[in-house]
């Protein structure tokens, strides 16, 4: 795990309403950040780099996203 950082993340989306549960945040620079279950095991046939990761999140939060961030998503 990395230091703490003045990073302040802005939770766009979570399906509990307490507790520590899937979680996507707005990181404030163009980006977002998802707090999800980890792989047990990462499929044979994917490789992920150093300082990358692969979570899991219901498919209901990536349509909570949407539904929050309706301007953020452009095509092209």
């Amino acid at each position: 795990m990395t230091k703490p950082t003045d990073l302040r993340l802005k939770v766009v989306a979570k399906l509990c309403s307490a507790g520590a549960c899937p979680t996507v945040y707005d990181s404030g620079r163009g980006t977002l950040v998802v707090q999800g279950y980890d792989l047990p095991v990462l499929p044979a046939h994917l490789e992920v780099p150093d300082g990358e990761s692969l979570v899991e999140i219901p498919l209901e939060l990536l349509a909570e996203v949407f539904r929050n961030m309706p301007g953020a998503i452009r095509e092209g």
